[in-house]
């Protein structure tokens, strides 16, 4: 049975976060008081070569105090497409500016505690432009063999839910296919420099 929120009250609000607390009735006709956190969706993208390597940033996460790889991802600017916020994404965190980009996936990846939803799309190729303008948030970029993402997972050297959920799903897509398109709606699931990569 679909639970129903009565009302809510904010607790607490800044350009980056609302934390709620929502008065809420459950299916035997309880009420809960259930805190949950509106925040503003993400899109990021999975970045392909010719030779079935991906796009990926090595980071510190201070929250969990872990590292990780975890594919290029951040916040989507009012008024922004999905589509434009991935590709400036990763040209922002890695110095390369992806081809055509496809929608890959659409992820709710805390939908116990939030509002956020995660738009992730592919592209296969890229060209390198310089410099990372958010080099700050990454150690290192590196193009990292897609064959190796299970063993990765597997050392816990990818721990990001969306970055698993993401490449998991382009392990299991077509090979590469460089400059194709689509306008469907992305799927549902709950550093070398200098040249191109193509």
């Amino acid at each position: 049975m679909r639970w129903k929120i009565h009302s809510e009250e904010p607790l607490y609000q800044d350009e980056w976060l609302d934390i709620r607390l929502a008065n809420v009735e459950v299916a035997d006709g309880r009420h809960l008081s259930h805190r949950l956190i509106r925040t503003p969706p993400g899109a990021g993208a999975v970045v392909l070569d010719d030779q079935q390597r991906v796009l990926l940033i090595w980071r510190h996460r201070f929250i969990t105090d872990s590292w990780g790889w975890e594919i290029p991802i951040g916040a989507i600017d009012p008024g922004e497409e999905p589509i434009a916020a991935a590709a400036r994404e990763v040209e922002e965190e890695t110095g390369w500016r992806p081809g055509p980009l496809r929608p890959l996936i659409y992820c709710q990846p805390t939908s116990g505690i939030s509002d956020s939803r995660h738009y992730i799309f592919r592209a296969d190729g890229a060209t390198y432009i310089g410099p990372p303008t958010d080099g700050w948030e990454s150690e290192r970029i590196e193009w990292v063999p897609l064959g190796d993402v299970r063993r990765l997972i597997d050392k816990r050297d990818i721990v990001s839910g969306t970055t698993i959920a993401a490449l998991l799903y382009a392990l299991t897509s077509p090979p590469y296919m460089p400059h194709t398109a689509s306008a469907s709606e992305p799927r549902q699931c709950s550093a070398e420099v200098g040249g191109d990569a193509h």
